[in-house]
């Protein structure tokens, strides 16, 4: 019993999110057919507008003028708005200001569009200084929103983009830390390969090197002090004249006279 009534209370959810699922298709997409629409009036309502600025000269035609301008400045600053105010939350204000805007705007725009039906061209000509100044003023404000919304949305990708220049730069420098080191000269001491070439001598006065032979005649330790031995007299030098204490009698030479 209690697996039918789980059962059925699925079978009553599963109706109830296809019933929400097919409502939230269904205002979907009237909320599309409505901007199709709302579009396709605007676009046609433009070009009528624009066949009447220049079909019918005079009054008529500059109230065609004056409502195009009207219309053209209030939609793009209300675009730079909404594409700027995710990414900026300090142009709430100014989303405030615009929609304070907008309400001037359209009741301009409703009497405009009422003023075309006037069959009183003088009437209508007595009313035009009035309104076209009413649609500088609004289009100046709304041109002024919308160019300091853009200078500040291009600021802030300068300065994004030279944060970004800077920390490239150093991590190139960083990736490039090789070329500030400079490469060091071959040391020749001792144990370092290659070795020096044969016939080089150290510098006088040069500190002999760890692990080479000391020089002839330099000795060390107890030989030190000792006096060096006599040097022993070659075979090709010249016997002593005088006696030796070992030599015969008969052995000693004999001095040579002298010939003077």
């Amino acid at each position: 019993m209690e697996a039918i009534w789980i059962l059925l209370l699925l079978f009553v959810l599963i109706m109830l999110a296809g019933v929400y699922a097919a409502v939230r298709a269904v205002r979907a997409a009237k909320r599309g057919i409505d901007r199709t629409v709302h579009q396709a009036r605007r676009t046609v309502e433009e070009t009528r507008l624009r066949a009447r600025q220049f079909a019918q000269p005079g009054a008529a035609g500059e109230l065609a003028q004056l409502r195009l301008s009207l219309r053209g400045s209030m939609r793009a600053t209300s675009q730079a708005l909404k594409a700027a105010a995710p990414q900026d939350q300090s142009l709430s204000e100014s989303l405030v200001l615009f929609q304070r805007l907008s309400a001037h705007a359209m009741d301009l725009e409703a009497d405009l569009k009422r003023l075309e039906q006037e069959p009183d061209k003088s009437r209508l000509a007595a009313l035009l200084p009035d309104l076209r100044q009413r649609t500088e003023r609004i289009t100046h404000s709304a041109d002024s929103l919308r160019w300091a919304v853009q200078e500040r949305t291009q600021r802030f990708a300068h300065d994004d983009l030279d944060s970004l220049n800077r920390e490239i730069e150093m991590e190139a420098g960083a990736l490039r830390h090789w070329t500030a080191v400079e490469p060091e000269e071959p040391r020749t001491d001792a144990g370092s390969w290659p070795p020096p070439e044969a016939g080089t001598r150290p510098e006088t006065g040069a500190r002999p090197e760890a692990g080479s032979r000391p020089e002839a005649g330099a000795r060390s330790g107890p030989e030190a002090g000792r006096e060096p031995e006599p040097p022993r007299p070659s075979l090709g030098a010249r016997p002593q004249t005088e006696p030796q204490a070992w030599q015969k009698p008969w052995q000693q030479s004999r001095r040579p006279e002298n010939t003077a």
